[in-house]
């Protein structure tokens, strides 16, 4: 007998029972690979959601912190303006000079070589910059009959060893005078008047608003001809500058320690209230900007934690449903293509026992069940892949969002499935077709 055409006849004989297990098994398949390239195609796109969000949050905490940077920048430089508008805040005097007569006249009576003032700018100086020789005095006006005080100045003298800074005072040429608000007020003064001044003529260049301080009876001309007019050629009383290490404890002690060194025996004092005023906005900008700086990083920080926190959480909760779905789906086939086996071996009980009177071996019996099963299972793999393809072009846009099946799943799963299903098929058929083929024909014929 052809074990062969036994099969076939046998598949044959049975159709239904045999097209009921191959659905079973496409619909086993087709539902199994369907879920994993749903997961798969969800997988991809939340994904690709997160690297988007991921992009545009690193793009805008880019800016953010771009913006930070720049806002803080412009910060310190504003207030760096701003307090250089507060003025020279170090004044260095004369040895010897009694600075309670400083406090009282609000200038110093001695003076010193005006050759200081470039002794500190070619020197390695750092504590302070924006250095200023002055002459003041006060003296009478005879012309006008009034008492001023009269400074003269030159141009900032910039350090050998820094570049040039732009000057908190612009020097006043040879031939003009800059006149306080009381003086040009009662003088009736405006910028072009020429006035003569200890006998020699002068032109207004600028008149001052009213400050409320000695400005306001101040004349302020070139210190080449105050120092003429004074009878003080190459003398200065005062040397102005603009502290820059402004962040430091015991700046005035530095400053003075390193001026001390250059210009031994001078005086150097130190406006509080204006330095006190820098120091502290600028200590502030600093660690405001460094504030923003360490938050702006934490949002970064936090923001990927957040992303992969989300991912890992959507990863698990897909990889948790696969797991239970594709085992209760094989199962539940391997159950379904058992009982059809059983019910099949139990409706051919009397065939059974003909074949085995007529000498067919229980093994024969087994191989024709199993094989079978196994054209059962491979049709059913087959019937379910092609409609899991057919149904892929038609389900892409809508549950696949767009990707294709090929990308979802790997063609040597869909190999292997040809070869596993049908064994699976084999071994949910093994019990009934084992017991069918180990029955003694006698007593199976003997009840039906």
């Amino acid at each position: 007998m052809n074990p062969s055409r036994l099969v076939f006849r046998e598949i044959a004989h049975r159709k239904l029972n045999f097209l009921l297990g191959a659905v079973c098994v496409a619909l086993t398949v087709f539902i199994t690979f369907g879920a994993m390239a749903l997961l798969k195609a969800h997988d991809l796109e939340t994904r690709a959601i997160l690297a988007d969000h991921d992009t545009r949050t690193e793009a805008i905490l880019a800016q953010l912190e771009s913006d930070t940077s720049q806002n803080m920048d412009q910060l310190e430089d504003a207030i760096r303006k701003s307090m250089k508008g507060l003025g020279f805040n170090i004044f260095i005097y004369p040895e010897g000079q009694e600075m309670a007569e400083v406090y009282a006249q609000g200038f110093a009576s001695k003076t010193m070589p005006e050759e200081y003032v470039n002794k500190l700018a070619n020197s390695k100086i750092v504590t302070v910059n924006h250095l200023l020789p002055r002459l003041t005095r006060k003296i009478k006006w005879p012309e006008q009959e009034r008492t001023v005080v009269l400074i003269g100045v030159r141009g900032e003298v910039p350090l050998a060893h820094r570049d040039p800074k732009k000057p908190l005072i612009d020097p006043v040429p040879e031939g003009k005078l800059v006149v306080g608000y009381e003086l040009h007020k009662g003088l009736v003064l405006k910028p072009g008047d020429t006035v003569k001044l200890m006998g020699k003529e002068f032109t207004v260049q600028k008149c001052h608003k009213e400050r409320g301080t000695v400005d306001d009876i101040t004349i302020w001309m070139n210190l080449g001809e105050c120092q003429q007019i004074l009878d003080q050629e190459g003398r200065i009383n005062s040397i102005l500058a603009l502290e820059c290490n402004c962040a430091t404890l015991d700046r005035l002690g530095e400053i003075r320690a390193e001026i001390g060194k250059i210009l031994p025996g001078t005086k150097i004092i130190e406006k509080g209230s204006k330095a006190l005023a820098r120091a502290e906005a600028r200590v502030k900008a600093g660690a405001t900007a460094r504030k923003q700086m360490i938050e702006t990083g934490r949002n970064r920080e936090q923001q990927r934690a957040n992303k992969s926190a989300r991912l890992a959480s959507l990863q698990g909760s897909r990889e948790r449903m696969a797991s239970i779905l594709v085992p209760l789906i094989a199962i539940l086939c391997l159950a379904i293509v058992g009982i059809l086996s059983f019910t099949n071996v139990r409706d051919r009980q009397a065939e059974i026992g003909i074949f085995r009177a007529m000498g067919v071996t229980g093994g024969l019996i087994l191989k024709v069940f199993l094989a079978r099963a196994f054209f059962l299972g491979l049709l059913g793999a087959v019937i379910g892949l092609i409609f899991l393809n057919l149904g892929g072009s038609g389900f892409q846009e809508k549950y696949l969002h767009g990707y294709a099946l090929s990308l979802l799943l790997d063609s040597r799963q869909l190999a292997v499935a040809l070869i596993t299903v049908p064994l699976l098929a084999c071994v949910a058929a093994w019990l009934p077709s084992l017991h069918a083929s180990q029955r003694d024909p006698a007593e199976i014929l003997r009840h039906e």
